[in-house]
């Protein structure tokens, strides 16, 4: 099960980079979870901006996938599971949740417009990450 919430965290990583991270360390306590949580809230309102560039390009794409497998390690190195299958669980899961979430995107913008769109990825990226750290 911990490894399902590893690549479901990782998931999460991968609609937003930092999302994964701060619910990970908020849920765990102390003090990087609240500043973890400050730089999530910080790309919400990046992703709103017109300027902001696609997930998929390289350095984004590397942030991401970099969130993904740090959290699966991370998460996996919490329970005493193996770290290095949290981490590449959590690296699929980024990948996933990267291209995805893009593509969920895309459609969900024609049918709803930019902004809606970008709020309900905000909200299942959170929802998953939720439920990865508390299940």
């Amino acid at each position: 099960m911990i490894y399902f919430a590893a690549l479901m965290l990782g998931l999460s990583s991968g609609l937003r980079v930092m999302t994964g991270p701060a619910m990970l360390y908020l849920w765990r306590g102390g003090l990087a979870g609240y500043v973890l949580a400050i730089f999530a809230v910080g790309e919400y309102i990046a992703d709103l901006l017109p300027q902001t560039p696609s997930r998929t390009a390289l350095p984004s794409m590397v942030a991401r996938a970099a969130s993904g497998a740090f959290v699966g390690w991370a998460l996996c190195s919490m329970h005493g599971a193996s770290t290095v299958g949290g981490a590449v669980l959590g690296l699929i899961g980024a990948l996933i949740g990267t291209y995805g979430g893009h593509a969920a995107r895309l459609v969900a913008i024609k049918a709803t417009g930019a902004v809606p769109a970008a709020l309900l990825e905000d909200l299942v990226a959170i929802a998953v990450a939720f439920l990865a750290v508390t299940r």
